[in-house]
């Protein structure tokens, strides 16, 4: 029975007005509603049939992602990308292997594109039950490594709903030398930084001992991006370059040492905190940081009536009409808070959402 017979559509369409009477019981039945009224929308345009190969394969990309990543949202990971043509004998799959197994013993689950080189080394490092595997269908270079089990690997049709998930997922990002698809991930993550679409997270430049990697291409965006002003010098603060995986660890666990997470609340940028600052302290952040509020202070609150109940409702926050615009002005601001207040032990996890 094809869809075109009139059984078909009178079934389809029952099984429509069955969901749709069931919206208003289902936690997010907006949502839901809107993304048919989306696809229906669709359907009543000429799309072509390779549209439409498009759109259900994107939306199964994501689906399988979304069903494999579920159980773990509440634990903090971390991207990792690098080259996938490094043997296991070069130094930066060493040093990736060993940046892998100390990122997992802070806590954090490692995900990794899932194919050789550097990703099998981060994944190796962490371990199977910390790793995660992002893989896409391309006809060289990207089986998958043996490090990563069935049930934590997603295999993608699609570059773009693989980056998503990469970005969605993460809470910090480290880079190693890589080749185009290397040098594409790290100013994708800095564009999202940049431009705040993707929430503030550490991001940290690793290379072998002595390596110059990435001294090398930070020059070539000295010389070339903000010698032009094509950037601000605070766009600099945006990520942290090393050869030692020591300092690269520290950043990603100072990050979050007190700062938590953030949100937007109307107009208000709402950043949480894992203990709360003193007067003295948000005194200070006026002072240093009212260039980046289009208006008003900076002022301590409690969770806002339009943030859900989550576990994190209880944490205290500060609240800012952030202009949106210098970010890296804002992550200066996040490393001035992390050097104030003094969480205590139970707090002091980054890897806890």
């Amino acid at each position: 029975m094809t869809l075109s017979s009139p059984d078909a559509r009178a079934t389809l369409k029952a099984d429509l007005s069955e969901l749709v009477a069931q919206l208003p019981n289902l936690e997010h039945g907006k949502w839901i509603e809107q993304a048919l009224i989306s696809i229906l929308r669709i359907a009543a345009e000429d799309m072509e049939r390779l549209d439409w190969k498009i759109l259900t394969a994107s939306l199964q990309d994501m689906e399988r992602a979304f069903q494999i990543f579920s159980d773990y949202r509440h634990v903090r990971k971390i991207s990792i990308f690098g080259s996938a043509r490094l043997p296991s004998d070069a130094p930066e799959y060493k040093i990736a292997l060993e940046f892998g197994r100390q990122v997992a013993q802070q806590g954090f689950m490692v995900m990794t594109g899932a194919g050789g080189g550097i990703m099998q080394a981060a994944n190796e490092g962490a371990g199977l039950e910390q790793s995660f595997g992002l893989n896409i269908q391309l006809p060289f270079e990207q089986g998958s490594n043996p490090f990563v089990r069935e049930d934590k690997l997603v295999l993608f049709k699609y570059f773009f709903t693989r980056k998503l998930f990469f970005l969605r997922e993460t809470d910090a990002v480290a880079l190693f030398p890589g080749g185009f698809g290397t040098q594409d991930e790290a100013f994708e993550c800095l564009t999202l930084c940049q431009t705040g679409k993707a929430g503030p997270m550490p991001l940290v430049l690793l290379d072998k001992p002595g390596g110059r990697y990435w001294y090398r291409w930070e020059q070539y965006v000295k010389d070339h991006l903000l010698s032009q002003k094509l950037i601000n010098g605070e766009d600099l603060s945006l990520y942290t370059i090393t050869d030692q995986v020591e300092v690269a660890c520290q950043a990603i666990a100072q990050f979050y040492r007190v700062y938590h997470s953030s949100r937007y609340v109307r107009e208000q940028f709402v950043m949480r905190l894992k203990t709360e600052l003193s007067d003295t302290d948000v005194k200070q952040l006026n002072q240093e940081f009212g260039d980046i509020l289009v208006s008003g202070k900076i002022q301590k609150t409690k969770a806002l009536p339009e943030e859900s109940l989550n576990d994190v409702h209880d944490l205290p926050r500060l609240v800012l009409h952030f202009n949106q615009r210098d970010h890296g002005r804002l992550y200066q601001m996040i490393n001035c808070i992390n050097q104030m207040g003094q969480p205590s032990e139970a707090d002091n996890h980054p890897e806890r959402k």
